[in-house]
């Protein structure tokens, strides 16, 4: 049998997101059919899906109006995250909402009555994200509220006359507020609660009680109730692990929302009416997007999992049973070489215990070439979900190790701060002791080991080549920082204080920077490296990759270097994603062979 190449798991059509068209019986959805992600619609009567949105650049979200077909969407240009809105008007009509390209405009919720928006943007000042309201009828916006600091838009209250805002004070610490559109005050309603986060909030029937997930108090995320007028705070559900995804029916009588118990979802479903909670069962995988469907039958939702690529389901509320809904990423050929993970746990250099996703491929070999996955973030995750490189790499014959290193999310606060400032190295050494691990199962050939990594993940890849340079055969480091000190300099205004909050600052963590930094021991480096950065990348500037790439370059270094036109910080065109994921696959190939 022919050995199949990249293209098709890089081919595979995924759903990114979905809505329920509030009036009927249509779905829209995102997906990259074309080459670039558009708007799709489906409806329950045709068997195949209809394009409804037809622009140059990918679609980043969409978001109906209440109580209308007409649906809001955003478009950035080229991947420098400077969303604009439109609207995309039910006879397939498209008005653009925010012209200023220079600036980022977030979109936050449609008021009841469906003829005003709201959405934060930085127009006044590049750092920091105002309100605004915007009417849909005449196009005029009113700057709201303004303050120096980072506020969004959560919820439009149900009388229409105020805003549920949040504050993020950094990334992992929120304040929660109502912003009076008619006397134009805010009244804080979880100041001074210490850290905590508050998201996928909801209001009850009379609109003075809020549902919502937060972890204040707590390790972990739970569900809690908030009486707005006495502040007072109650839980309702807690578990050992994240809840994420919080939804709300129409009738505000029913609850969804997942738990991510290391890194795989589990769905629950609440009926408030009779405090019961009920659980559906999925494949292994993330679920994403919970949508209670407005005829009050059923529960939408994306899986997204390492053999089922992301694609809509629902659970039938009567059963409570889950059934696939599309079918846009069936990809016959790979059916079958899709791989799920084994969970692992493995000690670090303090026996602290890390968790990992651990990819065998079926290949039957004694020894495999290893490839080490380091997600961005740093306050993110690994999870069980669909890569298209991952899985080829197995399919290849190498083992795929993803490990969810301290700094992490998934674990608990306590878990998530373990890499902060100072102790930024102690994660690098987690990946240290991965390979140490890994050399003793006796499972993988020690001298082809790669690491690869993307952002923050990036940074590791760099780190690990430069501070641990023996380990590696190869490396990839995909738009990654080469030095958290230029990378603070460069990194887009508003994002500064936020990632400030993770890394320490210049003025008071400089000397630490220089200590550890790629950039200042790029010298030291053996393993041959592949970068691959998005010229437009407002996270991560694309210098970070550009001043290592010139030292290695300078002492002959072997460095392949990808510098992307028309992408940021994360690829959305497939025929970017094709070239770079074929370029990687051959590096990989021409290092550690099969």
């Amino acid at each position: 049998m022919k050995e199949i190449t990249i293209d098709p798991y890089i081919q595979v059509r995924m759903v990114k997101s979905f809505e329920y068209d509030p009036k009927g019986k249509k779905i829209s959805f995102i997906s990259d059919y074309t080459g670039v992600p558009q708007v799709w619609e489906l409806d329950r009567g045709e068997r195949w899906p209809a394009q409804t949105s037809f622009t140059m650049k990918g679609i980043t979200f969409i978001k109906y109006i209440a109580g209308t077909s007409d649906l809001v969407f955003g478009m950035d240009a080229d991947g420098d995250e400077k969303e604009q809105l439109y609207l995309l008007k039910e006879k397939g009509e498209k008005i653009a909402l925010t012209n200023s390209p220079e600036h980022l405009h977030l979109f936050g919720d449609s008021s009841p009555d469906g003829k005003w928006i709201a959405w934060s943007s930085n127009r006044r000042n590049e750092a920091f994200l105002d309100i605004y309201i915007q009417n849909l009828e005449t196009l005029e916006i009113r700057r709201m509220f303004t303050e120096n600091g980072t506020y969004l838009v959560e919820k439009w209250f149900p009388d229409g006359k105020s805003l549920l805002v949040k504050k993020t004070n950094s990334p992992l610490d929120h304040d929660l507020g109502i912003f009076s559109l008619l006397t134009g005050k805010m009244e804080w309603i979880t100041r001074n609660k210490g850290e905590a986060g508050y998201k996928n909030i909801h209001f009850n029937k009379n609109g003075d009680h809020i549902y919502l997930l937060t972890n204040q108090d707590r390790e972990f995320f739970g569900l809690a109730l908030i009486q707005l007028a006495s502040k007072q705070f109650t839980w309702l559900e807690q578990g050992e692990w994240d809840f994420e995804d919080l939804v709300m029916n129409k009738d505000k009588n029913k609850l969804a929302f997942t738990m991510n118990e290391a890194g795989i979802s589990k769905g629950f479903l609440v009926d408030l009416e009779r405090t019961n909670l009920y659980n559906w069962e999925t494949p292994m995988g993330v679920i994403y997007n919970l949508r209670f469907s407005p005829d009050h039958q059923k529960l939408g939702f994306v899986l997204n999992g390492p053999t089922h690529p992301p694609d809509i389901w629902e659970v039938d509320l009567k059963t409570i049973q889950a059934k696939r809904l599309t079918y846009i990423s069936r990809t016959p050929i790979l059916e079958e070489k899709l791989i799920e993970p084994e969970q692992i746990l493995f000690p670090s250099f303090d026996q602290l215990q890390i968790p990992a996703y651990y990819y065998k491929p079926n290949r039957i070999a004694e020894k495999s070439p290893v490839v080490v996955y380091i997600h961005g973030g740093p306050e993110s995750q690994s999870r069980a979900v669909y890569s298209p490189f991952l899985q080829y790499f197995l399919n290849q014959g190498y083992a795929v190790v993803a490990p969810n290193i301290r700094g992490s999310t998934g674990y608990g606060k306590t878990y998530t701060h373990l890499d902060d400032g100072r102790k930024r190295m102690d994660a690098v050494k987690d990946v240290i002791f991965l390979m140490e691990w890994l050399k003793k199962t006796g499972d993988i050939h020690a001298d082809k080991a790669a690491i690869v990594g993307g952002s923050y993940g990036g940074f590791i890849v760099l780190a690990a080549t430069s501070h641990f340079p023996d380990l590696w055969a190869a490396a990839i480091d995909i738009v990654g920082m080469s030095s958290i000190r230029t990378f603070l300099q460069t990194t887009s205004p508003w994002r500064k204080k936020l990632r400030e909050a993770e890394y320490g600052t210049i003025e008071s963590d400089g000397d630490f920077f220089d200590q550890i930094d790629p950039l200042n021991h790029a010298d030291k480096i053996k393993a041959p490296l592949m970068i691959i950065h998005g010229v437009n990348d407002p996270r991560v500037p694309i210098q970070e990759s550009d001043q290592i790439v010139k030292k290695l370059k300078e002492r002959n270094h072997p460095v392949r270097y990808n510098r992307i036109e028309e992408e940021g910080h994360t690829m959305t065109k497939l025929k970017n994603k094709i070239s770079s994921y074929s370029e990687m696959a051959e590096f990989l190939e021409k290092y550690l062979g099969k």
